[in-house]
């Protein structure tokens, strides 16, 4: 059996010395391989048994089979099945590993990007954009101006509703993080996932602000991480506090506007301090989208992310549900497109006159202080409003301009146009348009100054000269007729006769002397005010008549600092240049006085105030003025369209004076009324004016024009006439406004003559003072016939 058994196997063939045995017995050395299926290999060891059969039969001597150089592959085994938990800890391991790997990359990442960077021992926080703050005569703020758009306010000093918003909707563990939020961007990443859209942001009010600070707006992986080490760098070095500060006060907010005070400024028109709860909302929700969320475009969307906003601030426990209450219950924000307000055109020109004030460009934050009085300022830009809202449309009138100066030149009141929103144009300063009839007063002191007075008669009468033949508006003449006369009806064909005696360059010279800058063309049509000027230069050089002949340089900066307090520039109005013999200033006023009192100007009559200016009307009725003063200020109007486009016979008597008489009447209200210099009386002492001089206690400064007073303590005295032979007066002559005047409301109180100092303090309480018109008690002068002079023979009259 156990041969049979043996026979069964197969023995491998082998090849060792030829002691080979072909029999079915095998050795511990035999390899035994199965056929079909993987066989077990084994070597048999001798066993004690076998030791008996030794003598019987010797034992093959079986070698160890070679190795063949090909290995056989092992089996394969087969796979455990695997469960839940082998799921999990196969997940978990592998996202260890994708971590490792992603941690290394994003090192390598961080390593790169930051390598790019400056070292960060030279990182500083730039500084903030300069503002210019610009005050009114009363400290009031009038504007700001600068790339900002508004000054930096302390975290203290501002709403304290404003910060909260701000981190309640835009970064709620801004306290909490060193940065970098994990927490907020993993929540933003979620929320924006479930959403579909996104809904939340990343980044921390840190990140936002090294953006603002240091980056491009660029949305690349390189920006992105370093605003992240931008981030901590600046939380390393600041306080949390700080770094709200700064943001608060670089942020946009839309609309030219950067930082919570120019936004509120922008906005609601006022300081950040004295914002609301709802106001500080909507100032927070703009932060997300400045322009689209703008209350200036879309009031709507601005309404609705405030209310957002004010939802968060209740989920952080900055307010109550009755805060919220309140705060919805406000009337919604209905901010203009443009900022908004007459002030600003005189901001735009505070900003062109600084950098040469001050020697350069704007470095630093500036203080601005200017001679505008916010309350005049208001009533002008309401009388334009209200002439041309009532019959701008009627009468084709679509503009209008309006300056007022005091005594010494000091802008008052500005407004360069109808709107300012609309049209940042400054009609008042920068353009330039004929002034017409405006312009006589300078021809007119020409020939004061060439020995005529406002007696002397000229014909009024069809001329030609040259090529030029002038007509008077009503194209109806006169015959002859005085000086003051001709002045009152703005008789052009007299003016026009003027020029040709004295000359249109003595005419320039005038005008010139008077602070008008313009190019004058020197022709005979220089006397209806053909050549070009300003409203500006020309209210200016009226106001030397208001003063007594001093010299008017117009101005609206007065001191200029920065914030530490170091002065920059001061103006300096004292000791003005005298131009006009007060004579001739105090017979200039009494003729105009005349245009008021009864002629062209009569619109402008002012209840209970002495005053004279002179109408203006230009060819076509493109352009209607009108220019006058009392003692107390000087203002000019203009009315017309910026197309040049004809008005609708509007004249300088029509229009202009209705609104010039609203702003002055406002104006003066509650001041004391005192006369013009010269009390509107005509001085003639038989004496060329020429030949007249100042008398010696007349004031050398301006200051004392204003104060009465001259150089040595001694009331100034009004130019008087001397006492001579009576005559019999001209009666259609007289000009003097006291006696024309037919409406007494227009004249002065009955008392002020008796007065023996006009500006004692219980009558004047202006801050304003008018220009000095001497003493009021001085006598009453008459008109005297015409003398004939060489002139008149050689003329035939």
């Amino acid at each position: 059996m156990a041969d049979k058994r043996k026979s069964r196997q197969r023995i491998e063939p082998s090849f060792s010395n030829g002691r080979e045995r072909t029999d079915d017995g095998f050795n511990a050395g035999e390899r035994i391989v199965g056929s079909g299926r993987s066989a077990k290999k084994y070597y048999r060891e001798p066993e004690p048994d076998d030791e008996e059969d030794e003598d019987d039969e010797e034992e093959p001597v079986v070698e160890k089979p070679r190795r063949t150089r090909s290995r056989r592959k092992p089996a394969r085994r087969a796979r455990p099945r695997r469960g839940f938990f082998g799921f999990i800890r196969s997940t978990i391991y592998w996202s260890l590993v994708l971590c490792l790997w992603a941690g290394i990359g994003l090192a390598g990442l961080v390593a790169y990007y930051g390598s790019r960077m400056p070292s960060a021992s030279t990182w500083s926080i730039p500084d903030r954009p300069p503002n210019v703050k610009i005050n009114g005569l009363d400290g009031t703020l009038i504007a700001n101006r600068g790339t900002t758009g508004g000054e930096a306010v302390s975290l203290s000093e501002m709403s304290p509703y404003i910060p909260e918003a701000i981190v309640a909707i835009e970064d709620r563990r801004f306290y909490s993080h060193f940065g970098f939020d994990p927490i907020g961007l993993a929540r933003a990443v979620v929320t924006n996932v479930v959403t579909g859209h996104a809904v939340q942001g990343g980044s921390t009010l840190t990140q936002q602000l090294a953006k603002n600070l240091f980056l491009s707006p660029d949305r690349t992986l390189e920006r992105k991480v370093q605003e992240v080490l931008l981030a901590l760098w600046l939380e390393h070095k600041y306080t949390k506090d700080q770094i709200l500060t700064m943001y608060l006060n670089r942020v946009y907010f839309g609309s030219n506007a950067y930082g919570v005070e120019a936004a509120s400024r922008r906005y609601f028109n006022k300081s950040a301090k004295d914002v609301n709860l709802g106001e500080a909302a909507m100032l927070a929700g703009l932060v997300k989208a400045p322009s689209r969320l703008s209350p200036a475009r879309d009031p709507a969307a601005a309404e609705a992310r405030a209310q957002l906003v004010l939802q968060a601030m209740h989920e952080q426990g900055f307010i109550s549900e009755s805060d919220i209450k309140t705060a919805m219950a406000q009337p919604p924000t209905r901010s203009k497109s443009y900022w908004s307000g007459a002030e600003n055109y005189v901001a735009d020109m505070v900003m062109d006159q600084l950098p040469k004030l001050i020697g350069g460009d704007v470095k630093e934050d500036l203080i601005v202080d200017t001679t505008l009085d916010m309350s005049l300022e208001e009533k002008a830009e309401k009388a334009l409003s209200d002439v041309l809202e009532k019959e701008g449309k009627k009468l084709n009138a679509s503009q209008a301009s309006l300056v007022s100066v005091d005594a010494t030149g000091a802008i008052r009141a500005l407004v360069g146009g109808r709107d300012y929103a609309q049209s940042q144009f400054n009609r008042a300063v920068t353009a330039k348009r004929q002034p017409g009839s405006a312009f006589k007063p300078f021809v007119y002191t020409a020939a004061l100054e060439m020995g005529l007075t406002p007696n002397s008669i000229r014909n009024d009468m069809p001329v030609k000269i040259g090529n030029w033949a002038p007509e008077n508006y009503e194209q109806r003449y006169s015959g002859p007729v005085t000086l003051a006369t001709a002045v009152a009806k703005s008789l052009n064909t007299v003016a026009a006769e003027l020029v040709a005696e004295v000359g249109p360059d003595q005419v320039i010279k005038v005008a010139r002397r008077l602070g008008i800058e313009s190019d004058l063309q020197a022709n005979a049509s220089i006397a209806l005010g053909t050549s070009e000027v300003s409203l500006l230069e020309l209210t200016s050089a009226y106001a030397t008549f208001m003063n007594g002949g001093f010299k008017v340089a117009p101005h609206v900066i007065t001191k200029v600092t920065t914030a530490s307090g170091k002065v920059l520039y001061q103006a300096n109005t004292d000791n003005p240049e005298r131009v006009l013999n007060p004579d001739i200033v105090a017979n200039m006023n009494a003729m105009m006085a005349g245009v008021i009192a009864n002629g062209t100007g009569k619109a402008a009559r002012i209840p209970g105030w002495q005053a004279a200016g002179k109408s203006g009307t230009t060819q076509s009725f493109r352009d209607a003025l009108f220019v006058g003063f009392t003692s107390h200020l000087t203002t000019g109007v203009w009315f017309g369209n910026d197309d040049g486009k004809s008005m609708r016979k509007v004249t300088g008597g029509g229009l202009p004076a209705k609104a010039w008489k609203e702003f002055m009447v406002a104006a003066h209200k509650g001041i004391t009324p005192t006369p013009i210099f010269g009390g509107g009386q005509i001085i003639d002492n038989g004496l060329p004016m020429a030949q007249t001089g100042p008398s010696s206690d007349q004031p050398t400064t301006i200051g004392n024009i204003i104060s009465g007073v001259a150089d040595g303590g001694q009331p100034i005295q009004q130019p008087t006439l001397q006492q001579r032979p009576s005559q019999q007066p001209i009666q259609p002559q007289i000009v003097n406004q006291v006696s024309a005047n037919d409406d007494p409301q227009d004249l002065p109180p009955a008392n002020l003559a008796d007065d023996p100092n006009p500006y004692s303090s219980d009558r004047y309480d202006s801050d304003i003072p008018p220009a000095d018109v001497g003493d009021g008690g001085a006598p009453v002068a008459t008109a005297r016939p015409h003398r004939s002079s060489l002139l008149d023979v050689i003329l035939g009259r």
